[in-house]
């Protein structure tokens, strides 16, 4: 079961800070997910300057070594079955497409038509393992964050929708709440989002005190170990 989609306020904050700082709150709000959830290999994005994307999964299995093991009509019928899923539902959604080729990114899923239509059904990006093309010519704000970048979609196609993924280590089922950017993805929960921003807060102010105090021109050990210390007061 799918869980209730979260307040849309609250997703305009999450969406404020990067996805490092996401991590960093859940490792307060969600200590058990300390190392899992979120993506184990550099990725790239096709756009770095691009806000972070926040919203649920729409999860699909793709290949483009080989042609697809079905009639034209059969791929062309998946591939709009593809389509109504990822524009049914709680949004926004966040296409996460696994390429489960030998070598995941032989041919590219994401280019200039998938961006521009992907956006036209109020997606603000979408994240794969998979290659990525026509950085030039992408739908404009689209951020889309993929494995590698290539030139050619070869034999891409919908293979099934609506199953678990697997990024880079980052498991999905549909409907998880996916926050990504530059830096990769992570899951997060959805019981714990809602603190989130209160976790982000306290992180926030116990790291100013070490900031201020290496940037102040005047750092020591025993500078270090006092900001350390009033940063150990903030809770």
């Amino acid at each position: 079961m799918t869980d209730a989609p979260l307040d849309t306020a609250l997703l305009d904050t999450l969406r404020k800070y990067d996805t490092p700082t996401i991590c960093n709150g859940l490792e307060i709000v969600a200590p058990e997910r300390r190392a899992t959830g979120f993506t184990t290999s550099q990725m790239v994005s096709c756009n770095p300057s691009l806000p972070p994307i926040v919203g649920y999964a729409r999860t699909c299995l793709i290949r483009a070594v080989e042609p697809p093991a079905m009639s034209p009509q059969e791929a062309k019928e998946k591939r709009l079955g593809y389509y109504e899923y990822v524009a049914s539902g709680d949004g926004p959604a966040i296409p996460v497409i696994q390429d489960i080729d030998p070598v995941p990114g032989f041919g590219a899923f994401w280019g200039e038509v998938q961006t521009n239509v992907h956006k036209a059904f109020g997606c603000p990006g979408a994240v794969t393992n998979g290659s990525i093309r026509d950085l030039d010519a992408l739908a404009e704000g689209f951020h889309l964050i993929g494995g590698e970048i290539g030139p050619s979609h070869a034999h891409v196609h919908v293979v099934e929708f609506g199953t678990q993924v697997n990024l880079f280590g980052m498991s999905v089922k549909h409907g998880d709440l996916i926050h990504a950017d530059h830096h990769g993805a992570v899951v997060i929960p959805h019981a714990v989002a809602n603190d989130l921003p209160a976790a982000i807060t306290v992180i926030e102010k116990k790291e100013s005190f070490i900031l201020e105090a290496a940037r102040s021109g005047n750092f020591t050990v025993d500078a270090l170990r006092k900001a350390m210390a009033d940063g150990e007061d903030i809770h």
